[in-house]
C-alpha cells in the first residue's frame, strides 16, 4: 500500500514537482532529478516510512539530531501550546520572553558551572558563523585586537555558510567559494588513516603539537581560538587517540587561546554525557550546539559562553552588534525545553551510558570484528563507525573506499536501515531511545549490507 501525503499525488509526481524546484543538499542534482529522490512521508519513534510504503529503521537520527526519535505527544504538544499563546516575537527592542527564559535556566543546570551566558541560533552553521565575531570581539574588548585567527581542523566539519566553511577543513567546500582570510588549518587526529607506524598515543600528541606549531609560526598575539568537534561527525564519526585531547587543552592554555568545542553533533547525550567534552575530558570556551537542542523537531542552536568571557562582553563590551529574527523563537525555545526535561526526568543520557550505549558498542564489536571488510570500529554510546580496510594487517584502505561505502549505505536502504558512508567509513548514530530490541535490528541489518557488499567485491 502506498502512503501519501496527498491522495491526488504519486510518488513520481512528488519526484517531478521537486526536480522542478529543489536543489538538495550535497548530490549532484542532475543525477539526483533522474533517479528521483526518496520521498518520506512519515515518521514514528525509530522509524521512517516512504511514499511507496517502505519502512526504515533511522540509524542516523536524522541527522544526528533526533535524540528522541520521530513523534514525541510531548514535543508536539508544547508547540502547539506555545503557537497559541504566542508563536513569535524578537530579542530586539529590549525584550524577551518566558519560554526563553526559561529554557536559558534549564540548560545551564545541564551544563558544567564553568558557563554562563548563550547566544541563540538557528542553525550549528549559524552557532558557528557567530562564534567567529564573538570570539574575535572578545579580544577586543580585553584589549587584545590583533587575536583574529581562527584555527580548524582538515577534514573537519562547522557548517555550510561562508565562515563557518572556512573554519572547516573540507576541500571541496572551500573551492565552492569557502575560504577566508585569517583562517587556518591543521591535520586531524585520524591514526587510522594517518597514523602510519606510530601508536595511537604517539600520533594524538603528534597532531595535537601541530596546534602549537602553528600558533607559534602565525603569532600567539594573532591566534584567537581553535576550533574543532570532540569527535569527527560529517568527517566519518572520527574518534581522536586518547593522548589528543588533554595536549590540546594545554597547548590552548599556555598560549591563551580560546579553545571552541564544536558540540553540534556531540551534545545532548550521545556519548552518555549530556556534552561530549564531558567524555573526552576537557574544558572548552565556548559551546557551539544545535540538533540535540531541540531532537530536530524545530531548527535552534546557540553559542555557548564561559564566564570569563560573557562576563567581559557585558561588562566591558558595550552594544553587541549581533542579532538574528528567529533568535531565541519561542516556539523553538518551548519545544527544546520539553526536550531537555525528557532527556533528564527519563533518565535517557544516564541510561545511554550505563545501558543501551554498552548495549550497541558490544554488540557492534561482537557482531563486525571479524568481518571481512571491517578494519576499525569506533565508538561510544549512541554513535559508531566502521572502517573499510582491503587489508586489515596493513591497514591499508580501499583504492575506491568512497565508491564502496557508498554502495554499502545504498543496500542498507534496500535491506531497511538507514546508516551513513563517509570516505570509506559506515557511520551509526541511532536515536538515544533505541530498545535493545531496536539495535539489534539495527545492526543485523547493517551487517546484511555490509555482506552484500562484500560479495560484490568477491570477499564474501
Amino acid at each position: 500500500m502506498k502512503m501519501q501525503s496527498n491522495d491526488s499525488y504519486s510518488t513520481e509526481v512528488w519526484q517531478t514537482m521537486d526536480a522542478a524546484h529543489h536543489i538538495h543538499a550535497f548530490v549532484d542534482q542532475k543525477k539526483l532529478n533522474a533517479e528521483g529522490p526518496r520521498v518520506i512521508v512519515k515518521g514514528e519513534g525509530m522509524y521512517l516510512w516512504d511514499s511507496e510504503g517502505k519502512r526504515y529503521l533511522d540509524g542516523m537520527s536524522g541527522l544526528w539530531c533526533t535524540q528522541l526519535g520521530y513523534g514525541r505527544r510531548d514535543l508536539i504538544e508544547a508547540a502547539s501550546r506555545q503557537m497559541e499563546q504566542l508563536s513569535y516575537y524578537n530579542m530586539f527592542f529590549h525584550t524577551t520572553h518566558p519560554a526563553v527564559v526559561e529554557l536559558s535556566e534549564l540548560l545551564f543546570s545541564l551544563l558544567p558551572g564553568r558557563y554562563s551566558h548563550v547566544i541563540y541560533t538557528n542553525s550549528g552553521s549559524e552557532s558557528n558563523e557567530v562564534l567567529i565575531r564573538t570570539v574575535r570581539r572578545f579580544w577586543q574588548v580585553v584589549g587584545k585586537p590583533s587575536k583574529r585567527i581562527m584555527i580548524g581542523r582538515w577534514n573537519g566539519y562547522h557548517g555550510s555558510t561562508l565562515a563557518a566553511t572556512a573554519m572547516g577543513g573540507m576541500k571541496f567546500m572551500h573551492e565552492m567559494g569557502g575560504m577566508l582570510p585569517d583562517i587556518a588549518h591543521i591535520d586531524e587526529p585520524y591514526w587510522y588513516a594517518h597514523g602510519g607506524d606510530m601508536t595511537p598515543e604517539e600520533f594524538g600528541l603528534r597532531c595535537a603539537r601541530q596546534l602549537e606549531e602553528k600558533i607559534l609560526a602565525l603569532g600567539s598575539d594573532n591566534v584567537a581560538g581553535f576550533v574543532a568537534e570532540p569527535f569527527q561527525g560529517a568527517g566519518g564519526m572520527i574518534f581522536p587517540p586518547e593522548s589528543y585531547w588533554p595536549e590540546i587543552q594545554r597547548i590552548c592554555r599556555k598560549y591563551d587561546v580560546l579553545l571552541c568545542a564544536d558540540e553540534v553533533i556531540g551534545g545532548f547525550g550521545r556519548c552518555g554525557e549530556w556534552f561530549a567534552h564531558q567524555h573526552f575530558g576537557f574544558e572548552p570556551d565556548t559551546v557551539s550546539i544545535a540538533k540535540g537542542l531541540t531532537s530536530g523537531y524545530v531548527p535552534m542552536g546557540g553559542l555557548v559562553l564561559s564566564r570569563r568571557m560573557a562576563e567581559a562582553l557585558v561588562e566591558q563590551g558595550g552594544v553587541f552588534a549581533h542579532g538574528l529574527t528567529y533568535s531565541g523563537h519561542p516556539v523553538a525555545a518551548a519545544v527544546a525545553i520539553a526536550n531537555l526535561k525528557a532527556l533528564r526526568d527519563e533518565q535517557i543520557v544516564e541510561r545511554v551510558k550505563t545501558d543501551t550505549g554498552p548495549y550497541l558498542q558490544r554488540c557492534l564489536r561482537e557482531l563486525f570484528s571479524d568481518h571481512p571488510l571491517v578494519g576499525e570500529i569506533q565508538g561510544t554510546g549512541m554513535v559508531a563507525a566502521l572502517q573499510l580496510a582491503d587489508d586489515k594487517a596493513t591497514r591499508k584502505r580501499f583504492e575506491k573506499e568512497d565508491e564502496i561505502s557508498w554502495r554499502c549505505r545504498t543496500l542498507g536502504f534496500e535491506e531497511g536501515v538507514i546508516i551513513r558512508s563517509t570516505l570509506g567509513r559506515m557511520i551509526m548514530a541511532p536515536a538515544l531511545v533505541a530498545s535493545h530490541a531496536e539495535i539489534d535490528e539495527l545492526l543485523d541489518k547493517t551487517r546484511r549490507a555490509m555482506d552484500r557488499t562484500a560479495q560484490s567485491l568477491d570477499r564474501g
